[in-house]
């Protein structure tokens, strides 16, 4: 991914391409045979069909423009009309896409060319003009970016050429590449004000946007992907509740579903035309105790809380182990990152309440906020709650309506639940969620050699060596920041069994939300 730019940065995807291609000239079954002719046509994408998507969210607030997206809803129309200069593999490397090249020689300037020949859905070719345009607009405050903090990096960015342009950051970065492949960054072409037709270089081009209602998308013929999309339409509605959703789903007025509850997954299995897709992920609800505030910035009330939570319980529960147990930090166990040599907190009430009696808490009554719009929040507030009374904490639930959790309860109260998505990189989650002047740190936590580790980190070439600066990073979470994280949450989405091509996806729901480029109607 990085080299000087001289060095041959386009042979390097091409390589990774190529070998990721050398089977694909036959398919095999389990067994090692050869599939009959018959069984190869049914495996093999074809174009056409119909079909319609139902996400969680749907509201006037829906947005067509990708700097803004906030809710899977805007996820899932951003990835079928815009593309971005790169995209993600299954490992969460990135890969070329409207970049064909991305070098550097420091992790500080960064040289981009530019794919040839591709369009916009009005007919204009894209250039290094509408990338510029598109990265700078991200800085400015009027637009409300939704990754302004991650694009206050961009120190500069400048075309070089008609398809030739230079990133120059504040500081370095080797995550770069991973960062362009959000779906934020979705480009557009320069100048672009009015979104109302999603003019994007995307899969799909936009037939109608009725917020709050539906979204409908035909196929691009002049993708730049060649043969693809394979869907001629897709239609993407908001089914709010999950029984609705798999009640649409069984019913068939929809196709696809995301956000499916674990106790639904029996219902689902039991059909023969549906199944379920699960993709282990970095999706976890976690409990945030404000450090700017006493009781909370306690740091013995702190450690009995951890020592509280039950972590196989709410595993088994609340998610019927369709996920995995967590450590208090918020780095998955299948991350490349991942410290495996910190030892596991576990359920220990003798030690909750020496932190209790130590802290001189026994007997403090607090609230807890809690809410469905924080999955599974309002099971492990009443697990908490029942463990405190036996150590002398008095923890008092509030269960709070989803509609409105997270503009009027999340980050303002000393004791309540958040609900974090997963992000591709250690370095966006801990600069989002963990590093002092961070928007969404959560709890409030400063810690001056975490913030010292996470800037040394991004720019660091040595693998070794940056994985031992994210290990201790997630130790120092871990020990001293006031976020309790007990489980991985696995996504769920549920589907028509006729639907072909989808595969887990660590980063979201229906496929990091860009299944749209990829599935068939076998119909």
């Amino acid at each position: 991914m990085t080299g000087s730019e001289d060095d041959a940065g386009s042979e390097g995807y091409s390589r990774r391409n190529i070998l990721g291609q050398a089977g694909a000239g036959f398919l095999a079954s389990a067994s090692g045979l050869l599939l009959p002719e018959a069984a190869l046509a049914a495996q093999r994408p074809r174009v056409g069909g119909r079909i319609r998507v139902a996400g969680t969210t749907s509201s006037t607030a829906d947005t067509l423009d990708p700097t803004t997206g906030a809710n899977n809803g805007d996820y899932l129309r951003h990835e079928m009309l815009y593309s971005k200069l790169t995209e993600l593999d299954g490992d969460l490397r990135a890969q070329p896409a409207l970049a064909e090249r991305v070098v550097s020689n420091d992790q500080k300037a960064w040289h981009l060319r530019l794919r040839k020949g591709v369009t916009f859905h009005d007919g204009k070719t894209l250039d290094a003009g509408d990338v510029v345009y598109t990265l700078l607009r991200h800085k400015n405050p009027s637009v409300g970016s939704k990754l302004a903090g991650i694009a206050g990096q961009f120190a500069e960015v400048k075309a070089t050429g008609p398809l030739d342009l230079r990133i120059t950051l504040t500081g370095r970065n080797a995550d770069l590449p991973e960062i362009l492949a959000q779906s934020h960054f979705g480009i557009l072409a320069a100048g672009t004000k009015d979104f109302q037709t999603a003019n994007g270089t995307g899969p799909y081009r936009l037939a109608q946007f009725r917020p709050g209602i539906r979204t409908l998308v035909r196929r691009n013929p002049h993708y730049w992907k060649n043969g693809r999309p394979y869907l001629e339409e897709v239609e993407l509605i908001g089914i709010p509740d999950e029984v609705s959703r798999v009640n649409a789903l069984l019913s068939g007025d929809v196709h696809m579903i995301c956000a499916v509850n674990p106790r639904s997954v029996r219902r689902i299995n039991a059909s023969s035309g549906h199944a379920i897709l699960e993709s282990k992920s970095g999706l976890y609800t976690n409990l945030i105790a404000a450090q700017d505030r006493l009781p909370t910035s306690n740091p013995h009330f702190v450690a009995a809380l951890k020592y509280l939570m039950d972590r196989p319980l709410i595993n088994r529960a609340l998610f019927r182990n369709y996920g995995m147990i967590a450590n208090d930090h918020p780095i998955p166990p299948f991350h490349p990152y991942y410290n495996k040599d910190l030892p596991q907190i576990a359920l220990d009430l003798d030690k909750a309440k020496w932190h209790i009696n130590k802290g001189g808490l026994a007997g403090v009554r607090l609230p807890i906020y809690a809410s469905a719009a924080a999955e599974g929040s309002v099971d492990m507030a009443s697990i908490l709650q029942e463990y405190g009374s036996r150590v002398g904490l008095k923890l008092a639930v509030n269960r709070m309506p989803a509609d409105g959790y997270w503009s009027t309860h999340w980050m303002k109260h000393p004791l309540g639940f958040g609900n974090c998505n997963p992000r591709p990189t250690a370095d966006m989650i801990f600069s989002l969620f963990f590093k002092s002047d961070a928007q969404w740190n959560e709890s409030r936590w400063k810690n001056p050699r975490f913030d010292s580790l996470l800037l040394e980190a991004r720019g660091e070439r040595d693998e070794g060596k940056r994985k031992a600066m994210y290990g201790e990073m997630q130790a120092l979470v871990k020990h001293h920041c006031g976020v309790v994280i007990p489980a991985f949450i696995s996504l769920l989405d549920g589907y028509d069994r006729r639907l072909k091509g989808l595969s887990p996806n660590p980063l979201g729901g229906f496929m990091g939300y860009t299944f749209a480029e990829h599935v068939w109607w076998q119909g």
